[in-house]
């Protein structure tokens, strides 16, 4: 994991390293800064990663490269900072001017408010130069292969397998691991090439991710480790979570809490883990999918896509930044999402079966009670449910939510839950006026 800043302004190497003091949990092991141009760049990360970080800030490139297909990065011009970011936005970065209009970029939201209130984010897929914001990659919707479903599948499972294997290399990884079919098959596949495979699961005592969890690790052979939450642990966390997620829309948060738990208890063991996002995107994993015309069912599937970089992958990325841990979405390796976008939709729900095509193409590797598992929402599956709606309920009245929920930006809150997420958002990060930057969850439910 790894953490970029910069400013367009010779001197400012002080304020740089402040804004990647904000961010030293994306690795804190060292910090490299250079002035190139005009421009102050840095990076910092882990011991593992120092040497080819130093590389990139002698080619006057300051980047966090997860993989191949997923990073974001910045470059010193003579015209100045050029930012890019991956199509899907795996890796995060923003931007913004100071109050003297001096041009800077971050990691996180916290790496920039160091310096400035002005926020941006950085679209996945875009390239900005001389605030000149243009596409260079899009998702579009491609015309479908008429392929036998039995070699889409064999293709598929390729593909996955020369992803893992790939991005395992020589590297300690471990996995997440809920029970369901992404991160199973992910970690089903990846068994074989690690000696001691680590998997990993958090839940409330009795949840079904904790149970299918425990069978998964049981038939692929891996290390389990599970940590049973209490409710009183998961208030507890709560504050570091909106903390480091840098959001208060409610479905993000409620989802994060048990991954920040999961990363953290990973972080002591392995420097990696693999996650299972991207999976129902790509593959029809949701059940409101069922009821959208099979006309209309991949441009749906491509919105939803889109969505995900500040939703579930801000998510993932977060948790596991957190606690200097880097999180591989496999799923989302450009080889896999090309041709996951030529799969006919036919083949995504099949007799009334979500992700069908993923599942033939793994299911060699699982029994059917975890090949056929129904997709469960994530703070569902780890059991947290309604538990924190109903502790807002409890802690705030009819009467507050009435006269807190349109806040500052001109948005309107959704939920008592939301605000007392929003109540301690603005405890770190102060009431801003402009929210354009924060990402806010599809449907989400409103009181």
């Amino acid at each position: 994991m790894t953490a970029i800043a910069g400013m367009q302004y010779p001197g400012s190497k002080e304020k740089v390293q402040a804004m990647l003091n904000t961010m030293s949990h994306r690795g804190n092991a060292w910090q490299l800064i250079i002035e190139e141009k005009g421009t102050i760049l840095g990076v910092g990360g882990t011991r593992s990663q120092k040497s080819s970080a130093e590389v990139l800030l002698k080619e006057h490139i300051a980047e966090e490269m997860v993989s191949s297909s997923h990073y974001a990065s910045a470059k010193a011009t003579k015209k100045g900072i050029e930012l890019a970011r991956d199509p899907l936005g795996v890796s995060p970065l923003y931007y913004g001017r100071n109050k003297e209009g001096v041009f800077c970029f971050a990691s996180e939201v916290k790496g920039l408010l160091a310096v400035t209130r002005d926020i941006h984010e950085l679209p996945p897929g875009h390239l900005l130069t001389e605030s000149n914001l243009r596409p260079i990659f899009k998702v579009r919707r491609e015309t479908p292969r008429k392929d036998e479903p039995a070699k889409l599948a064999s293709e598929l499972r390729e593909r996955i397998e020369s992803v893992i294997a790939g991005t395992i290399g020589d590297e300690n990884v471990g996995s997440w691991l809920s029970g369901g079919i992404d991160s199973t098959a992910l970690a089903a596949i990846a068994r074989p090439h690690v000696k001691e495979f680590h998997t990993f699961a958090a839940g409330f005592p009795g949840s079904a991710d904790i149970h299918f969890a425990e069978i998964a690790a049981n038939h692929i052979g891996s290390t389990h480790h599970t940590m049973l939450v209490k409710p009183e642990d998961v208030l507890k966390v709560l504050p570091e979570v909106i903390y480091h997620l840098e959001s208060f829309d409610a479905l993000l948060i409620r989802s994060s809490i048990m991954n920040y738990l999961v990363a953290k208890m990973a972080a002591d063991y392995v420097p990696a883990v693999f996650s299972g996002e991207g999976g129902d995107e790509l593959f029809a994993g949701y059940e409101y999918l069922h009821a959208v015309p099979q006309t209309k069912l991949q441009d749906e599937l491509i919105d939803i896509l889109g969505r995900l970089h500040n939703t579930a992958l801000q998510r993932v990325d977060r948790s596991a930044a957190a606690h200097g841990l880097t999180a591989y979405v496999g799923f989302l390796d450009k080889r896999i999402v090309d041709l996951a976008l030529l799969i006919p939709v036919e083949f995504k729900i099949k007799d009334g079966i979500e992700k069908w095509i993923l599942r033939k193409s793994v299911a060699d590797l699982l029994p059917d009670n975890l090949l056929f598992r129904k997709k469960a929402k994530f703070w569902q599956g780890a059991g947290v449910q309604d538990f924190i709606a109903q502790y807002a309920d409890e802690m705030i009245s009819d009467q507050d939510f009435a006269r807190e929920k349109h806040i500052k930006s001109g948005e309107r809150l959704n939920t008592k839950e939301e605000l007392l997420y929003y109540r301690i958002f603005c405890d770190y990060f102060g009431y801003m006026g402009n929210l354009s930057w924060m990402g806010r969850t599809k449907g989400a439910p409103v009181n």
